[in-house]
């Protein structure tokens, strides 16, 4: 969590270490110019917000406990604390920034400037507006999918169901046409008369 109080800077319940020189809240729009041939002049479109940004300038030095270099290190702490490999968004909370309508950043930018007149640390702090985006995502049930799947594979079944039934009883018929007497063929009707034998005779062989 980061506020600010009676001109403190608080991150995650630490006081930042030095005196507090500015803070600084900035907003733009998003203005994109487009090329015109044969035309001097840029038309400009806006087309959103960027996200505000905030900087925060301190001072430090030397105190009774710690020197200028372990204030430092303990503000880089905060900025990217060990293991860390992603910045974290934190919760702000101060006049400056809730009247630009911010209240969650990113801290972006850690920045000191060694004076060796002055012997004191200037120390910079960036942070970029926070905002959140909701990715809507869709189901998809593995019913309708099953469903289909059981249709065809029902559609198929049902389809050699048929056909093996069809094939069953037509092969049933047949065993029962090649058992009845059927007849005989002409010439062999005609075989047992003498015109029929001479015919026989009678072909080429």
């Amino acid at each position: 969590m980061i506020f600010i109080e009676d001109e403190l800077v608080k991150v995650n319940g630490v006081v930042l270490p030095g005196l507090v020189k500015s803070i600084e809240v900035t907003e733009a729009a998003q203005i994109d110019e487009q090329e015109v041939e044969g035309s001097a002049t840029k038309p400009k479109q806006a087309t959103g917000y960027q996200d505000a940004t905030v900087k925060i300038e301190l001072i430090i030095d030397d105190t009774a406990t710690k020197t200028k270099y372990q204030h430092l290190a303990a503000i880089r702490a905060i900025f990217r604390s060990p293991g860390q490999a992603v910045p974290q968004p934190i919760p702000i909370v101060c006049e400056d920034t809730a009247a630009h309508g911010v209240d969650k950043v990113l801290f972006k930018g850690l920045t000191h400037k060694a004076e060796s007149k002055s012997g004191q640390l200037p120390v910079t702090l960036d942070f970029v507006e926070y905002i959140p985006q909701t990715i809507q995502t869709t189901k998809t049930t593995s019913s309708k999918s099953s469903n289909k799947s059981s249709g065809k594979s029902s559609g198929k079944s049902s389809k050699q169901s048929s056909s093996s039934g069809a094939s069953s009883s037509l092969s049933s018929d047949y065993k029962s046409y090649l058992s009845t007497k059927r007849g005989k063929s002409p010439a062999v009707d005609n075989a047992s008369t003498a015109k029929g034998a001479n015919r026989i005779a009678q072909m080429p062989s």
